[in-house]
């Protein structure tokens, strides 16, 4: 007769259906080594992860009423019930630990027991806390405690310093944009002295070119004039030269006083 039927039927039943659920998982991960396709190994270890989920719920149980019976029962037994709750985590995990042996082998990330690592030794820690003493849980709870502290300090210390980056930056693109203004708006008086110096040229220019043709005209006017002079000065009885306004005919042949002496 099994032992546990004489302490608890509640108990036999749960320690029944873990017994069953591990022999389940050694046929299956027997089954798995067989298994050459990698879809249906990764489909097999997910079904297996299942019974592995149900196996852990069933201990919890057991754990809890092992709890609740602790009163009752004679330190023997309790001793003997946590023996054998230790030996159902012990195995359990090496079933887990297969696991995740052949889901690295198949570099397979979807297949996460228990809904993520974090949560599976959360709950071991859970099926382990019934065994330590209040002190070590006081200790234990001081030192998650601090770990919590630490953790929000650093989280506080990468919000601040996103923040100093960002306030840098900021002041950064402002500098910058007003830097760019002030480019802008000097390109614009650069653009506008180069027209107007475009302007000047131009009217420079335009006043060069009729200065040149009045100093030309001048200089025509001038050659000209002086050309009559000298043909006035070389034949002055050449009748076809009309007399320059303003200038004195040329002397007629005078006679000297001291000719008629």
């Amino acid at each position: 007769m099994d032992p546990l039927s004489s302490i608890s039927e509640e108990l036999a039943e749960i320690d029944g259906q873990i017994s069953d659920i591990f022999r389940a998982l050694s046929n299956g991960f027997q089954k798995l080594e067989k298994i050459k396709d990698s879809n249906r190994q990764s489909r097999q270890l997910e079904e297996l992860t299942g019974k592995m989920r149900e196996c852990k719920r069933l201990i919890k149980e057991f754990d809890r009423e092992v709890k609740d019976m602790e009163s009752r029962n004679d330190p023997n037994t309790n001793r003997m019930l946590n023996e054998k709750k230790q030996s159902m985590i012990k195995e359990l995990n090496s079933y887990v630990a297969l696991k995740k042996q052949y889901t690295a082998n198949l570099d397979n990330k979807r297949i996460d027991l228990f809904d993520g690592p974090a949560e599976e030794h959360g709950e071991e820690n859970v099926l382990l806390a019934s065994n330590m003493t209040n002190q070590q849980l006081v200790d234990n709870g001081h030192r998650m405690m601090d770990d919590t502290d630490q953790a929000i300090e650093r989280s506080k210390k990468v919000v601040q310093d996103t923040i100093n980056v960002g306030t840098e930056t900021a002041a950064a693109l402002k500098a910058q944009t007003e830097q760019m203004s002030r480019i802008v708006n000097e390109l614009d008086s650069i653009h506008f002295s180069i027209k107007k110096a475009s302007q000047l040229v131009k009217e420079i220019g335009r006043q060069v070119a009729t200065d040149r043709c009045i100093m030309a005209l001048l200089f025509l006017i001038v050659a000209g004039v002086i050309a009559i002079i000298i043909v006035k000065v070389v034949n002055p009885n050449n009748k076809s030269i009309r007399d320059i306004p303003g200038l004195a005919p040329p002397a007629m042949n005078r006679k000297l006083l001291w000719d008629h002496i």
